[in-house]
């Protein structure tokens, strides 16, 4: 473990529990949102195998996704709190984002990451995860790696812990999931039922990628009728998202939380368990979103 004052004086652990109502039912929020300023959320709980434990011959990270991605900020973070270079292959950044920095972008360019504007697909990402220096760490896109269960073993441990000592036996876990990760090894990990929706692509991708990490059980699988498309604007997101807002006073992510809820409130509000739900943090990512939604439906 790192003795360095100030990451072992950081815990990115033990987020506390909320009780809420939600269109009259009651539901718990594991306020993961609330880890930390800058590295909280899922991707925290991801990537805590890379801050917690000593890698003596390290310097740089590369990895790769999207321009806003909630995974490339916490990255960002982690390369700061470590002293570590960080490279980021993006396939394409947008001139308005690039001429106005919002956002996750902004932030992890200002954190000190390198943003490379060039498609790095599955075999060149295979490649260079062959072909990386013993200095150079390769973090496939949204944390999808066998290390990120260390983080999301504390998390299950937490979720036990409360149950615990709230005597609650009968008990749902849900969270929206990209990669599934988080979902998987939260599911490996829990005496409870996991449930979660796929948000990046359909439902046959989710399980090949819960598949590339775990054979077997897996996380329950909700779907929606509509089928979405990840990072596009819809309507009934926004408004639950508001609507989450105005009666919880808690601010959701818009990406994965606002699919997520409706999911929740298509198929668990006459559910008998107690439902617990992760938040995903990820609400820097919300300020692009925002001026997105208000410039379409304001």
């Amino acid at each position: 473990m790192l003795i360095d004052g100030r990451i072992s004086s950081m815990k990115y652990t033990n987020s506390k529990v909320e009780e809420i109502k939600f269109n009259n039912k009651k539901f718990f929020v594991k306020r993961d949102d609330l880890l930390d300023k800058d590295f909280s959320g899922n991707k925290a709980r991801k990537f805590y195998y890379f801050l917690k434990n000593d890698f003596q011959n390290i310097t740089k990270i590369i990895s790769h996704g999207s321009s806003q991605s909630n995974a490339m900020y916490s990255l960002s973070v982690l390369c700061k709190i470590r002293n570590w270079d960080f490279d980021y292959y993006v396939d394409h950044i947008a001139g308005y984002l690039k001429a106005n920095p919002i956002g996750n972008y902004k932030e992890a360019i200002e954190n000190g990451m390198n943003i490379i504007e060039k498609k790095l697909d599955d075999e060149v990402s295979k490649d260079l995860d062959k072909s990386i220096h013993d200095n150079t760490l390769f973090i496939p896109e949204g944390g999808a790696l066998e290390e990120a269960s260390f983080g999301i073993k504390i998390l299950a441990n937490e979720i036990i812990t409360w149950a615990e000592e709230n005597n609650t036996t009968d008990l749902k876990v849900f969270l929206p999931s990209g990669t599934g990760t988080t979902a998987l090894y939260l599911q490996k990990y829990l005496p409870f039922e996991v449930i979660t929706c796929a948000c990046v692509g359909d439902e046959e991708y989710l399980k090949k990628q819960f598949l590339e990490l775990e054979k077997d059980n897996h996380p329950k699988i909700l779907a929606l009728d509509k089928k979405y498309h990840f990072g596009k604007l819809y309507k009934e997101f926004y408004e639950i998202h508001n609507e989450l807002k105005r009666q919880t006073n808690i601010e959701f992510d818009l990406l994965y939380d606002s699919k997520g809820w409706l999911c929740v409130s298509k198929h668990l509000c006459d559910c008998k368990s107690d439902i617990l739900y992760i938040h995903q943090g990820g609400i820097l990512g919300n300020i692009s979103m925002l001026q997105r939604y208000q410039n379409k439906y304001n």
